[in-house]
């Protein structure tokens, strides 16, 4: 009985495998078909995460609203998807809108604009972002204000225009892609920011994560290395010890730079 125990190991691994193999296969064509002539808007899509949920959104036959603060660089983005499309699949040409959201004067008016490229929005992926880094003391309130702009209330103004539109059909999507920095209160982060990226995942990985998301219709999707896990686990049951740690890194990179 141990012996066959022990040959029949290997093959129950293998149907295991086989198994995740398949499902995860049929998830990810499931969850392309989920977006199948969806209006999807992606803000700061010239982005590196951006141009990837560009991709993978584009592929999976969404109507695409591109949105940046830069038009070359959206022609750009716009004749790589065209070039790359599988003319067997159905797929839509994108529409590009020029969006800067910490210009907040003009962002209503852009969110009209993007509303009215095919008079609905289905899902609303919120991407774009600026970072700083440094201690509080040498960042100015301008400099504040740009990043709270661009962060915080150019993505809000813009939800804001497009939400009661979904709201009056009764469907609609708002994806956040947010930093895991954003949990901590992490030294010389002192303005709140975004980045695209998250910590040792491709862009490739994290477009098609935000895809099953909105497939699943997730609340919330952690990406990361298992040190940043770590982190946030230590941050949320032992705070205290967690800031004792940053508080010693902050010191340490003081006495580094009064030394330099």
């Amino acid at each position: 009985m141990g012996i066959m125990a022990v040959l029949m190991l290997p093959l129950l691994l293998l149907g295991i495998s086989g198994l995740l193999f398949i499902y995860q296969e049929v998830s990810r064509l499931w969850s392309k078909s989920a977006v199948q002539n969806k209006v999807v808007v992606i803000t700061d899509a010239i982005s590196g995460l951006g141009k990837e949920c560009a991709r993978v959104f584009h592929t999976g036959g969404a109507r695409l609203v591109l949105c940046g603060k830069n038009w070359e660089k959206l022609e750009s983005l716009y004749d790589a998807l065209i070039s790359v499309a599988d003319p067997s699949k159905q797929t839509f040409t994108p529409k590009l809108v020029l969006l800067d959201l910490s210009d907040i004067s003009c962002v209503q008016d852009v969110a009209k604009e993007v509303l009215d490229c095919y008079g609905c929005v289905d899902i609303l992926i919120n991407n774009s972002s600026v970072k700083v880094k440094g201690p509080a003391h040498a960042i100015s309130l301008e400099l504040d204000k740009k990043i709270m702009d661009a962060n915080y209330f150019g993505p809000i103004t813009l939800t804001k225009v497009l939400l009661p539109n979904m709201i009056s059909r009764r469907t609609g999507q708002i994806v956040l892609v947010n930093n895991i920095q954003g949990k901590f209160g992490l030294p010389f982060r002192t303005a709140f920011f975004f980045r695209k990226l998250a910590y040792g995942v491709h862009p490739g990985e994290a477009a098609e994560e935000v895809m099953r998301t909105v497939q699943r219709k997730k609340q919330e999707v952690l990406m990361a290395n298992p040190i940043p896990k770590a982190a946030l686990f230590i941050r949320t049951f032992f705070p205290e010890f967690f800031f004792a740690v940053v508080a010693c890194g902050v010191k340490e990179k003081l006495d580094v730079l009064g030394e330099g």
